[in-house]
């Protein structure tokens, strides 16, 4: 069967009722209403019937009271991310933008990633979980076998919510106890000394690497979001034909093992030897002014709202029905 034309795939979805859902209930609800409402302009702008939607506990009921075809989904973490919204729009029978239910439950642990990463042989530092079932942080320390220095994180929380690099075991109770406030396990990882990549990859194809120069050297939630100038984005970086292709070819094959679609994008370190390990893929990534696959896709020659438009086209279900 012949493929729809671009012509072809707008036209029917400016038929649809469109949903840009955003804000939700996440640590991170405040970015998502950022990425959604430019996600909002910019279908409004390319003539399509589009609303916005807050996901929050009501949102089953709103998307049938507004009589939603298709949605655009614009959340970030948990109950937006993690496949929950997802799995709600398959029982709707609402195509939505993005990966399905399973490749987002995945992604967003790290823990999984991880796991999904060494069973097929790609890259990423070394690591092991602990627990901090009840707030029980003193076990969990005890509990560490990795050397320091190493990294602490809450496996299902993005935009570095809750990070902390440990260089002094002075430290780790403290590091540990922050990321134990999102999540009873802890994700202990290797420390990479190195440069920080990001490798888009839309609809199976990867986009021009972007750098991440943080001024002080963490690219944590401040600098992401907040501080003027304090961190340095460099599109396309001199790294050399070979470590770009490798770094692309690492993305795009991270993306299929997790069974990912549509837009996403995959974090990386380069070591000084040049040798790059995955950190971990990001299935709905920001949309902000200050967000990496705008920059990327605008470096390829698409602007935002061509980008946007065609994460739209890629609205499906993924599930099938018998009915």
């Amino acid at each position: 069967m012949a493929k729809n034309t671009d012509n072809e795939v707008r036209a029917q979805f400016l038929k649809k009722r469109i949903a840009v859902l955003m804000g939700g209930m996440s640590s991170e609800r405040d970015i998502s209403l950022k990425t959604g409402g430019a996600i909002l302009h910019a279908l409004q702008a390319r003539g399509y019937t589009a609303v916005g939607l807050d996901a929050d506990r009501t949102i089953a009921e709103t998307l049938k009271t507004n009589r939603i075809d298709a949605a655009f989904i614009a959340l970030h973490g948990a109950l937006g991310e993690d496949g929950t919204v997802q799995g709600l729009l398959e029982l709707l029978g609402i195509a939505y933008t993005g990966s399905g239910v399973l490749a987002s439950a995945v992604s967003i642990n790290k823990v999984m990633t991880k796991k999904m990463l060494a069973y097929h042989g790609l890259p990423t530092p070394a690591f092991q979980v602990v627990c901090a079932e009840d707030g029980d942080v003193d076990r969990a320390v005890t509990s560490i076998t990795l050397p320091l220095p190493f990294v602490v994180k809450p496996p299902e929380e993005g935009s570095t919510i809750g990070i902390s690099i440990v260089r002094d075991a002075a430290h780790i109770g403290t590091a540990v106890r922050l990321a134990a406030q999102y999540d009873r396990e802890v994700l202990i990882e290797e420390f990479v000394n190195g440069r920080e990549l990001t490798a888009a990859v839309l609809n199976g194809e990867p986009l021009p690497l972007v750098e991440i120069v943080a001024k002080d050297g963490f690219y944590d939630f401040e600098a992401k979001y907040h501080s003027q100038g304090a961190t340095r984005y460099v599109v396309a970086p001199e790294i050399g034909q070979e470590q770009t292709l490798l770094i692309q070819k690492l993305a795009q094959e991270t993306y299929a093992v997790l069974g990912c679609s549509g837009a996403a994008r995959v974090d990386f370190l380069l070591t000084p030897e040049g040798r790059p390990s995955i950190l971990e893929i990001n299935t709905i990534p920001g949309m902000t002014e200050t967000s990496l696959l705008p920059k990327a896709a605008g470096h390829a020659g698409i602007d935002f709202e061509s980008l946007v438009e065609r994460i739209l086209w890629t609205a499906r279900l993924h599930k099938r029905s018998s009915r």
